[in-house]
């Protein structure tokens, strides 16, 4: 499996010739990543993680696309003939050949006043964790876990523990368009500290970078 850092939450997942694309919100690169995409993952309704226009464009022009959303994105985007499927906690299913296991249910808090929106992770493979937005703990082993580190809702303290929580060989920093360059350098110091009690590795990618799993 090859993975390639969109921008912000997005990533990009490419196997035996087939993409799926998580997330790839409004944020850069998602545009490009949907035209290359067999199927498309939507952790929850925010634009950051959800490009509506672009994505319901990529569905018209693409007849094979396929996208599995929590509810509430399903019911913004509607079927395209039954090709857009909301999926919800505990839900398995296949997407351009990869294996996918839902786990979460709910958008962390920001605020009181804010109302909470539903949120699913996605385990792909039984590889890599994609938690959207929350700090979901899956009750199966993650080997590579995509830990977001800079939103209104998070502290750096909490992605800590998450990490050391959900304990994968590796992980890699997302959601972290907001970051200016000094918050940037601030970040690997937090990276290091949270990986650095386990034997593990927490990196961030530029966008654009492409690794293999």
């Amino acid at each position: 499996m090859r993975l390639t850092k969109l921008a912000h939450a997005g990533v990009k997942l490419v196997k035996d010739g087939a993409t799926l694309v998580i997330d790839p919100g409004t944020f850069g690169l998602g545009t490009q990543a949907l035209a290359e995409a067999d199927a498309v993952l939507i952790t929850h309704e925010h634009a950051d993680h959800l490009d509506a226009g672009a994505l319901r464009n990529a569905l018209e022009a693409r007849p094979g696309l396929q996208v599995r959303a929590s509810t509430a994105v399903a019911d913004q985007l509607g079927s395209f003939g039954g090709r857009v499927q909301p999926v919800r906690h505990g839900d398995t299913f296949s997407a351009a050949g990869f294996r996918v296991h839902v786990h979460g249910q709910e958008h962390a808090r920001s605020h009181q006043e804010i109302p909470v929106v539903p949120n699913i992770g996605f385990l792909v493979d039984g590889e890599l964790f994609h938690p959207g937005d929350a700090l979901t703990v899956p009750d199966e082993h993650v080997p590579t876990l995509l830990v977001p580190v800079c939103a209104p809702w998070l502290k750096s303290a909490e992605f800590v523990d998450y990490f050391r929580e959900v304990n994968p060989r590796r992980g890699f920093a997302i959601h972290d368009a907001m970051l200016s360059d000094f918050g940037l350098m601030v970040l690997e110091g937090y990276l290091e500290f949270a990986a650095e009690a386990r034997d593990a590795a927490l990196t961030r990618l530029e966008p654009g970078t492409t690794i293999d799993l």
